[in-house]
């Protein structure tokens, strides 16, 4: 990080909300642990060594209940911050008390304002205890496209027996956001960096500065696009090389950043066993070519995907990330 964006983030500090009244635990806790996988070795098919994802009440629901006093002071000042009074609609009780636990588990030191807002989610800023700006990504309970969720999450060995509670499936698609992320930071896929993850909320690193954010690829002009392409290519290899497929990869779930290209929105990630996997890759593999297409680059979806899937799917991730920066004509980006 520069001095610059040092002193950028110091400019903020007055806009987030100071958290520090919820305490902070000093001992190690789960909130940061992987949710992710069993030995591959005692799985049949790599890809699928997922361990079940437990989606049963935690620490933040039961605080939730109790409403003592220190969790109802915390409430009150998020709920009268400037920043939030019209962001209501996402935080219910239990919410609260997934931002409070995080607090308390030492992951969030002050709550700013709102970066993005979405049917499914909103994200926003906040300030980590290392003084490194974060964001935190907050899943509506009722999310409006809730049936579009299933039809990735049906098939997902990691889901059995959710059946149809809204909760549950909101809370599985959280964690599971938290080890497709893990698991694609090990196989070299440029990601934002998870961190934490309560209940429906995931705080993970905060790629840029808010004034200066991260651009998606589709909002830049790419200088060297089939370098950006070569990249692309890569981390999808190297996506499928560890048992996952994006889902909903495009223009849109990309982002540039100091030359460096970050994939992002990996909530919907499958694994290559998964049912729908082949349409979710072929899917995939046409908008990526359709898109470097119109940027002057030859294309072929058929021979993408023959590319991706070259590699026989390895769950162990032990690429190392490409040295490519991609260039645009934005200097902010």
């Amino acid at each position: 990080m520069t001095d610059h964006d040092r002193d950028k983030q110091s400019a903020n500090d007055d806009s987030r909300s100071d958290v520090d009244d919820a305490g902070t635990n000093s001992e190690a806790t789960d909130a940061n642990q992987d949710p992710g996988f069993v030995a591959p070795d005692v799985v049949e098919t790599p890809g699928d060594e997922w361990a079940e994802i437990d989606v049963s009440d935690t620490e933040a629901d039961r605080i939730a209940r109790r409403r003592d006093r220190e969790f109802n002071t915390f409430r009150e000042r998020l709920t009268d911050a400037d920043q939030f009074k019209v962001e209501q609609s996402v935080f219910d009780d239990a919410t609260f008390a997934a931002i409070y636990k995080l607090v308390q588990d030492g992951h969030i030191a002050a709550f700013g304002g709102p970066i993005s807002t979405g049917k499914e989610a909103n994200v926003y800023e906040a300030r980590g205890t290392d003084a490194a700006d974060v964001a935190v990504k907050i899943y509506r309970i009722n999310a409006s496209d809730f049936q579009q969720m299933r039809s990735y999450l049906e098939g997902d060995p990691r889901f059995d027996g959710l059946g149809q509670d809204k909760k549950a499936i909101v809370l599985a698609w959280t964690q599971k956001e938290f080890a497709n992320l893990r698991r694609a930071m090990r196989a070299g896929v440029r990601v934002p960096e998870p961190i934490a993850v309560e209940r429906n909320a995931l705080v993970m690193e905060l790629v840029g500065l808010v004034e200066e954010r991260a651009r998606r690829l589709a909002e830049v002009d790419i200088e060297n696009p089939q370098t950006a392409y070569e990249v692309v290519q890569e981390y999808m290899q190297r996506l499928y090389s560890a048992g996952l497929i994006h889902g909903d990869l495009s223009e849109y779930n990309m982002i540039i950043h100091s030359g460096e290209l970050v994939v992002i929105d990996l909530g919907q990630a499958v694994t290559v066993h998964h049912p729908n996997a082949e349409m979710f890759l072929r899917r995939d593999c046409e908008n990526v070519a359709a898109f470097f297409s119109r940027q002057g680059i030859e294309t072929d979806p058929e021979a993408l995907i023959e590319t991706v899937t070259e590699p026989d799917p390895d769950p162990s991730g032990t690429l190392t990330q490409p040295e490519h920066s991609v260039q645009t004509t934005d200097d902010n980006s």
